[in-house]
């Protein structure tokens, strides 16, 4: 199977996902702070959506492999972990000051989306 490490860490991403999120529904429900429970809500919400989006190039790889296409996922991946990994530990340790490292994996997530722009533009227009 042609990036079995890529899809195995999607799906140990989908299932993290999962589980955070019923976490932070239930266990941590009425133990944190609206602002800290919205945080791991988005922590949860940005890594659901991530997490579709490297299942999305990973089929998309598997059927026509392009340029451009590892570096979205390792943009994504990176981006996630920083990004959702942040928001979980600054909500699970009230340390706000986490946060900053929040913008750094928003950065990873946003350049993996324009990675994929980038390899859009490469590819030869069909007429």
């Amino acid at each position: 199977m042609q990036d079995r490490g890529w899809w195995l860490g999607v799906a140990l991403s989908g299932a993290l996902m999962v589980m955070a999120g019923a976490f932070g529904a239930h266990a941590l429900a009425d133990q944190l702070a609206p602002r800290l429970a919205a945080a791991f809500t988005t922590g949860v919400r940005y890594q659901a959506w991530h997490t579709l989006a490297m299942l999305t190039v990973l089929a998309w790889r598997a059927a026509s492999p392009l340029v451009g296409q590892r570096l979205m996922l390792g943009l994504w991946a990176a981006g996630m972990a920083l990004f959702s990994g942040s928001l979980y530990a600054m909500a699970l340790t009230g340390l706000e000051r986490l946060g900053m490292v929040t913008p750094l994996g928003g950065m990873l997530l946003i350049a993996g989306w324009l990675a994929l722009a980038g390899a859009i533009l490469r590819q030869p227009r069909v007429p």
